[in-house]
């Protein structure tokens, strides 16, 4: 399973957060991204059409979809048979672990303490979404948890108040695989405006 997460986590440095509220524009605003070298994408389940979204997402080619504020099991059965290929949690519970676990399904939960993150440990995981990033005490934090802990081998995605002028801020620590982040698409931008701030990136492959 760290193998699987891990192909997800170094996929692409940039994960963007997508709350897609209209299903016609699922493959258009993938295909913005993917184009722009942004090959990983968090759909959440927030919006009634986000497994369709998933569907639609997936279908692109050379997209690595996942499926966003998965809040329990019942969401990681519909993520994974909408073909999402991991799941991102803003938490974490027994519950969900287990249920993605039993799924064979990557799992990137949530954590904010020491205490979340061990607990994960107790379950086998070391990959873990740091969340709300900034609101939750930033770059220094995450250093101290790093600090504390990382000796064991974790890895981070921070998502939360990152934007363009700071997601390279957060690649510095050694701990961070990539980071989270929905200023790409923030505003109801269009698939041109998407394709606009991922070329601004940089990470499309010459």
């Amino acid at each position: 399973m760290v193998k699987r997460i891990d192909q997800v986590l170094d996929a692409c440095p940039v994960m963007p957060v997508l709350v897609i509220n209209d299903v016609k524009q699922a493959r258009p605003i993938a295909e913005a991204l993917v184009s722009n070298g942004v090959t990983t994408l968090e759909v959440t389940l927030r919006t009634p059409c986000a497994i369709e979204v998933i569907q639609e997402m997936a279908k692109v080619p050379g997209a690595l979809v996942g499926a966003g504020t998965v809040l329990h099991g019942q969401h990681v059965r519909q993520a994974k048979a909408a073909g999402a290929q991991f799941v991102v949690s803003p938490g974490i519970t027994t519950e969900l672990v287990r249920s993605a676990l039993a799924a064979d399904m990557p799992i990137l939960p949530g954590t904010a303490t020491i205490s979340d993150i061990m607990m994960g440990m107790d379950m086998g995981l070391n990959r873990f979404k740091f969340f709300p990033a900034v609101l939750n005490g930033g770059i220094p934090k995450l250093k101290a948890f790093s600090g504390v802990l990382g000796h064991t081998g974790l890895r981070f995605c921070p998502t939360g108040g990152i934007d363009g002028s700071t997601w390279k801020d957060w690649l510095q620590l050694p701990t961070v695989a990539c980071v989270g982040g929905s200023w790409l698409t923030s505003g109801n931008a269009t698939p041109e405006e998407v394709a606009k701030r991922a070329a601004a990136l940089g990470l499309k492959k010459k």
